[in-house]
């Protein structure tokens, strides 16, 4: 998504005879530049967790129902997966340090809104302003290729692609005494102040790229991209009410297929493609993304599932009967987990390559839903699944971005790991739709969902983070990271090696074993 640094642009769209500069990294301070982006990072994934804990809350003061109340992530992950790619597109025909600016302020402004709304309705909308900040992480990651020195862009990336569990992990934790202290709109009002402060630092210590893609932003395929993800997520979310059979249910998901063909298609067909699945062909590429889209499933229905179960009173049957703080604080293991092992995943890396990190990670978040499956009536059970699970994610996320740089030509980079970014997130819009209409299907007289629906998508969790295992296995082993290495995908255009060389013939792929 975005331009590669010293090679010219690396998006989508990257056209046969486009020109680019080398230039040797370094115009910024990159303690600072980390640190800015790292801010805004923070306040962006904090928010996508921080509302989780106190959607009981919301849906009482908003006279909402369960399902509804749940859009509020899964309209913010929707937002972010669509956009994402539209917006590191446009960071490479118009500069990633503005588009980066953009998205700070689309972070600022849904913050506000949020923050004085009272209505599900105007939060949800806030929700989908917010989301827009998800192009974060691959503007970030071209900067850091621009500015870092070469040695430290691995760790560099590593940690912030752990930010993504790291702040999730923190918004569970902080929402809680936050919500005490003050009240749910303050979830929002802090996150605020946090996202201005990196608006700010962004205008004075993160540089300007001067490389610049030609070509336009693929409006068609936007448009098929959020009509198949809103068709199956409303369709996910109504099933329960409307009934799995009922022909509007049957029609949104005929829908969600016929309009993912048409983008594939649209995609495959255009010269500027917003997810380039012509990069899937590369076989690391390939395993890579699915195990994170099934990586993506497995963490952010975890938001959706573990709070709300520890927060069921025990007199329904099951349950810890915690309050938001404690569930949070039961969380916090997590969190740490992941920080500790993003610190420790360049050194990994380096030993042992970014494969097994990413196996070890999905078969250890895979076991951790295991766990809370055989015994999720003590607090300790949920200590002990959230550590597991914090040091699974955090191995796998902190890897997969260094995974993709290592399987695709130089000029591809910018492309692949914000495709990995967005397909991630799709991941994580499906998860939490699937698991809020497991929990909504056959609710107790009480309003609390079945403890067999809890069960039942802690299944579906084991079954997908397994899955993902299976595709990091796959994943091949990289033995060569330099560009002309082997064949390219078909239609991948790759740039000159050169100042002022035009680009003659197509991205070659590293030779994998």
């Amino acid at each position: 998504m975005s331009a590669e640094p010293g090679s010219g642009p690396t998006g989508p769209g990257t056209a046969l005879g486009s020109q680019h500069h080398v230039r040797a990294p370094g115009r910024g301070n990159p303690t600072l530049i980390f640190l800015t982006l790292a801010l805004g990072a923070g306040a962006y994934t904090v928010l996508q967790s921080m509302v989780l804990p106190a959607l009981p809350t919301i849906q009482r003061d908003v006279h909402t129902s369960q399902v509804t109340v749940t859009w509020l992530l899964t309209a913010f992950l929707l937002s972010a997966s669509i956009a994402t790619p539209i917006l590191g597109r446009l960071g490479d025909l118009f500069g990633k340090r503005l588009m980066l600016l953009i998205v700070f302020t689309a972070l600022s402004v849904g913050s506000l809104l949020a923050g004085v709304s009272n209505s599900i309705g105007l939060l949800i909308i806030a929700r989908v302003i917010q989301g827009l900040a998800g192009a974060i992480f691959p503007l970030s990651y071209g900067i850091i290729r621009d500015e870092f020195p070469p040695a430290r862009v691995p760790a560099a990336i590593g940690l912030m692609s752990a930010m993504l569990g790291i702040g999730s992990g923190l918004g569970i934790v902080l929402s809680g005494p936050i919500i005490n202290a003050f009240s749910w709109h303050w979830l929002f009002w802090f996150p605020l102040m946090v996202s201005v402060l990196a608006l700010v630092a962004t205008v004075f210590f993160v540089p300007e790229s001067p490389v610049r893609a030609s070509g336009t932003v693929n409006i068609g395929a936007a448009i098929a991209l959020a009509a198949w993800l809103v068709a199956l997520l409303l369709g996910l979310s109504q099933g329960t009410s409307w009934g799995w059979t009922a022909p509007g249910t049957l029609g949104l998901f005929a829908a969600a297929v016929a309009t993912f063909a048409l983008w594939a298609w649209v995609e495959n067909r255009s010269a500027v493609p917003l997810i380039d699945l012509k990069m899937m062909r590369i076989p690391a590429v390939w395993w890579t993304n699915v195990a994170a889209l099934l990586l993506g499933v497995g963490m952010y229905a975890t938001f959706i599932l573990v709070p709300p179960l520890m927060q069921t009173p025990r007199r329904i049957g099951y349950g810890l009967g915690a309050s938001v703080t404690q569930s949070g604080l039961y969380m916090l293991p997590s969190t740490a987990a992941m920080l500790v092992t993003s610190l420790y995943i360049g050194r990994l890396t380096s030993r042992f390559g970014a494969k097994p990190p990413l196996v070890a990670g999905c078969a250890l978040t895979a076991a951790s839903f295991g766990l809370l499956i055989v015994a999720h009536d003590q607090p300790w059970n949920f200590i002990v699944m959230t550590a597991i699970q914090g040091i699974g994610i955090g191995l796998a996320f902190s890897s997969m971005a260094n995974l993709i740089i290592e399987a695709v030509p130089i000029e591809a980079t910018g492309a692949a790991t914000g495709m990995n970014s967005n397909i991630r997130t799709i991941g994580g819009s499906i998860g939490s739709g699937v698991v809020a209409s497991l929990l909504a299907s056959g609710a107790l007289p009480s309003g609390y969902p079945k403890e067999s629906s809890y069960s039942t998508s802690m299944i579906v969790l084991v079954v997908a983070t397994v899955v993902a295992a299976v595709a990091a296995a796959l994943v091949p082993v990289v033995r060569s990271r330099s560009a002309g290495s082997g064949p390219a995908p078909e239609g991948i255009v790759a740039e000159p090696a050169a100042p002022g060389q035009l680009a003659s013939g197509q991205v070659t792929a590293p030779a994998a074993s």
